[in-house]
């Protein structure tokens, strides 16, 4: 069973449950996914599904940061749930020392030494690590080693 269908299968699992909450953000992210379907005319594999998912998750939580910052809780609330929901379904984030052990790999394999070439690591970093690590979370952190 790959991804899209566990996705599927949940969404029906969520509906004979009444678990409303999960049902509807779980159907915002297959819709999510009809319509990259329809605007790039493809069929999703899990890679494509894991982007699409980390993009609802940044969007929610910048959503999320927008709503905390106008005092509107029970918003706020509603998309860190969905959030939670979604983060079942990425891989597994790097710890902290698991990410700067990679990094450190990157920056000696691409020869970086100065905070230059960042973008030399930021290229290979962000192929290596992808859906393992955040890119922004990454950034600082090969920064953090070039300074």
């Amino acid at each position: 069973m790959n991804l899209r269908e566990k996705i599927n299968q949940d969404v029906k699992d969520a509906m004979k449950a009444k678990e409303n909450k999960k049902r509807d953000a779980l159907r915002l992210l297959t819709s999510a996914f009809k319509q990259i379907e329809v605007d790039e005319r493809k069929e999703l594999n899990d890679e494509d599904v894991i982007k699409i998912i980390q993009s609802q998750v940044k969007r929610r939580d910048d959503a999320a940061t927008q709503y905390r910052d106008a005092g509107r809780e029970d918003l706020m609330q509603k998309e860190l749930d969905e959030i939670a929901y979604y983060k079942e379904y990425l891989p597994k984030q790097l710890s902290d020392e698991e990410l700067s052990l990679a990094l450190k790999n990157i920056i000696a394999k691409v020869g970086a030494e100065t905070i230059k070439d960042i973008g030399k690591v930021m290229g290979c970093a962000s192929k290596e690590l992808s859906g393992k690590a955040d890119g922004k979370r990454i950034n600082e952190y090969a920064k953090a080693l070039l300074t």
